[in-house]
């Protein structure tokens, strides 16, 4: 906590500061399916290594 105020209004992400810049939401949906892919990946061969 910051000086007992729980609101993050003061935390800034950086990477917003240029919005006009934005990737497309295509290419947010890519970057995401990537990562959930491999997520899904790791816990799969972490299930066999489980078994």
């Amino acid at each position: 906590m910051r000086g007992g105020n729980v609101d993050i209004f003061w935390l800034k992400d950086e990477s917003l500061e240029d919005l006009e810049n934005l990737p497309s939401p295509k290419e947010l949906m890519k970057e995401i399916r990537a990562g959930l892919n491999l997520v899904l990946k790791e816990m799969s061969q972490l299930e066999g290594e489980l078994n």
